[in-house]
Parts: C-alpha cells; structure tokens; sequence
C-alpha cells in the first residue's frame, strides 16, 4: 500500500465509527447509539492538499465470533497456515449471509490493513471478547487494541490486562473528548504497530501538526477581516432637510447593529469550515456565552475590558475626545441609546454595553442631505468582538468530528480576554482598533502584525 491503512475493528456500538470520524476529521461518518448502524466496510482517507496521509476502514461489529473461531479451529494446519485459513473462511462463506458482518471486517485485514481493535472501557470486560480477539489473532496482522470511554464507568485496568494477552500495545482513547494534541499522540502510536508504517505516519503526524498552523493562521485572518468591518462600518440615509432626524438616527444605528452581527455570523462560519466543521451552532442555554447577542450587556460584560484595563490602553480618552471634536465640528456624536454628555461625564458608561456612534448630517453636491451613522466609537467594542472570536474559534479548533451535538459553551470555556493580554500589548491593539475606528485602512504591515497578534492569542487560553 502506498500509505497506512487501519480497519477499526470490535464489538457493536464500542465507539469505532467515532474513532474514525475523530482520526480521519470527517462528520460524514455515520455514529449512532443504536447498535449496527455501520453494516458495510468502508474507507475513510485522511487527505492532506490532495495526499492521502493514512487511511481508516469503519466496519460492522462481530456477530457470530464464536461460530467464526469454531470453523478456524476445525481447519487449523499449524500457527504458519492460520491466516491461510482466514482467507479460506471467507472464499468459502462468500455468499453466506450469517457472516456477512464478519466478512465485512475481515476483508480489509486480510488485504492488508492493520487492525485497531476498540473496547468500552467504560463496561466490565467479559470472556465473550476473547473469540473475537483470538481471530484477529489467526490473521497474522499488526493489531493494536484502543480502550474507548463511552460511559462513566471505569474498568480500564481490567480490560488492559485482558488485552494485553493478545496485544502488544493497549492505548485508553476517548473518542469523542480527544483533542488535537491526543490525536496526534495516538497517530504516532500507531507507527509502532508496524516499524515499516513509523514514517509514513510520523510525516503525516507533522503534516497536520503543520495544517493546524496553517488553519490558525487563516482563522486569525478571519478575525482580523471582522474587526475591520466591525469598526469601520458606516450606514448613510437620505434625509429631507438639514435638521436631525431620531427615527432615521433610529434606523441607522440598528442597521449598524446589523452589519456586526453579519460580520460576526460569517467570521464564525469560515472559521468553521476552516477547521471543516460546517453548520456547527452555540446551543442556545444560559452558559451559552457565543449565544448571546454581541451587544448585549451580558456580552460587555464577559468579554469587555475592565474600566482600568480600558484606561491603561488609552481606548477611553481617545473615544471622548473624538466625540468633543466631532461636536466641536458641528456634527453629533451620539451613544446609541444615551447622549454625549453622559459619555463624557461618565466613564463606566463606554466601559458598559452602550455603543457610542457618530451620527453626521452631511450636505450633497447637487442638493439634498443625508445622514452617516457610524463608526461605532465605543472602545470595548473590539475588545468584545475580539474576546468571543476567540473563545469560538479555539472550542472549534479543538473539537473533534465524533462529536455530533451542538457546540456547548460554558462558563469554564470562557476566560476572559483581558487575563491572556498583557498591557504593552493591549496598547499595541489599540492604537490599532482605534486607526480603524477612524475610517483608515490598516497598511499592509500593520495588518500583518494585527494578524500576527490574534494567531498567538488564540493559543492563549
């Protein structure tokens, strides 16, 4: 074979399609806690830029062990012919429907793949299991046994023991709980089945170890593109006259809203796909901090600065001060909810959940006016922005593709931004935001360092 191939092999509903979908990155994989959902071998390669790095093979359960040993042992020509009569079993029952399961698994062992043998750690060990051990055994393949968690039971040493007798390596992997670091650990485990698999599979190990920088990389750039487009968006209406209108003003800063909660929408979907986790939602509780809505009190809350942190950036001199000048300059400068003066008299409220927005009534060259809604100038606005792409994008990056539900957010997922920040570098940010809030693009190196800075962020829980 031109690359490692692994048939997940073991007793119904253990978790084998699950390890599978987790190793091989792939949420089309059918996982379901009925047992024989899987009832036909198929194989899942783990492609890397068009390469295939290794490759697995889900397969159905054992059902008829027993039988199957039974017949192996009444055909047995010595321990060098045993896998001969393997392949006779299946030559001669090819047509047999009681084993068609077996079939199933032992086809693509015999063709060459290795085998990784689950268990459910999780439930007592029984004798039954040793039938199906034993025939793995007959096959003469490299063959690793994998104790996988389902429950909360725990009965590893058990197994370990049992396994060990037909096993020369036994690992505890939770199929769904593995997170990449465990993955990779495993994947260079498996080089050690076979000496002649080690570097086709340490390559492929540091080939997704270098994907998965490349994927953080891209996810930081799609954070940078929501920073940009939340802090420099702007929103024009015609008006009828000069005078200020509250229910265009109204309009305008809900539009505005909008056009943050879009950006935000769409980051979190290329994020998603980024880690080829497509369609994956916060579920909507309580603890669902992602769940929020990004300007909600709640939000300002968890993932704001505090006034201090906010002050030692230079974030709230800067929004007041532009909110004077804008006034100075015979515009408006309004909280969306509040007025100026409040702003200015009381800091906590631009360390709070208002936003503080310009609003403008500008004159047409040929007639008419219109009135600009925006930038949104509160300072915790990038900040909040910033804090819940990064709790979102580090849950999907470590999440893996055994896991079906909805993506859970708690509060002991959260941290908060401010903890992972230190102040040299929260400045260097805002002097950033602040560049953006002031509707100027950030030059090249300047967005290569903001990128720069949101990559080594997401590393920082």
């Amino acid at each position: 074979m031109s690359h490692p191939k692994f048939a997940i092999v073991g007793h119904p509903n253990k978790g084998k399609s699950s390890i599978v979908a987790t190793l091989a990155e792939d949420d089309t994989v059918a996982i379901s806690p009925e047992p024989g959902t899987t009832t036909r071998a198929r194989a899942y390669p783990m492609r890397l830029d068009g390469e295939i790095l290794y490759e697995l093979v889900d397969t159905p359960g054992f059902q008829r062990a027993r039988e199957v040993l039974e017949w192996l042992e009444r055909h047995d020509r010595g321990a060098g012919r045993r896998a001969d009569v393997v392949r006779e079993f299946l030559r001669e029952h090819a047509d047999d429907r009681r084993f068609h399961d077996e079939r199933e698994l032992l086809t693509p062992i015999m063709d060459g793949a290795g085998i990784l043998y689950v268990v459910d750690g999780s439930r007592p060990y029984g004798r039954q299991y040793e039938a199906e051990m034993e025939i793995l055994r007959w096959t003469g393949r490299p063959r690793m046994a994998l104790i996988n968690l389902i429950g909360t039971g725990d009965h590893v040493e058990e197994w370990r023991a049992a396994l060990s007798q037909y096993f020369s390596l036994v690992r505890v992997f939770d199929a769904v709980r593995a997170d990449f670091s465990k993955r990779i650990e495993l994947l260079r485990a498996f080089g050690a089945i076979d000496e002649s698999w080690a570097p086709a599979l340490n390559r492929a190990a540091d080939a997704l170890m270098a994907e998965r920088e490349r994927r953080k990389r891209r996810a930081a750039h799609e954070i940078v593109v929501l920073l940009e487009t939340a802090l420099a968006a702007t929103v024009t209406l015609p008006l009828r006259g000069h005078e200020p209108d509250p229910e265009a003003e109204r309009r305008g800063r809900e539009r505005l809203r909008d056009i943050v909660r879009d950006a935000e929408r769409s980051e979190r979907r290329a994020v998603q796909d980024i880690y080829h986790h497509p369609g994956l939602e916060a579920r909507e509780t309580s603890e669902s901090f992602l769940a929020e809505d990004v300007f909600s009190k709640r939000s300002f809350s968890i993932f704001g600065l505090s006034p201090a942190q906010l002050a030692l950036t230079g974030a709230a001199s800067g929004a007041v001060a532009g909110g004077v000048i804008d006034a100075a300059l015979g515009g408006a400068s309004l909280l969306l909810g509040a007025g100026i003066g409040a702003a200015i008299g009381a800091f906590g409220a631009l360390a709070g959940a208002d936003r503080l927005a310009k609003v403008r009534v500008l004159g047409q060259p040929l007639g008419g006016f219109e009135l600009k809604v925006g930038p949104i100038q509160d300072p915790n606005l990038p900040w909040v922005i910033l804090g819940r792409a990064l709790l979102h994008v580090r849950l999907v990056a470590e999440r893996n593709h055994a896991r079906r539900e909805v993506l859970v957010v708690d509060a002991a997922g959260s941290g908060h931004l401010a903890d992972s920040i230190d102040a040299p570098r929260r400045r260097e940010l805002e002097k950033l935001f602040r560049k953006l809030r002031s509707e100027r693009a950030l030059e090249a190196g300047e967005r290569r360092r903001l990128v720069e800075i949101v990559a080594t962020l997401i590393d920082t829980p």
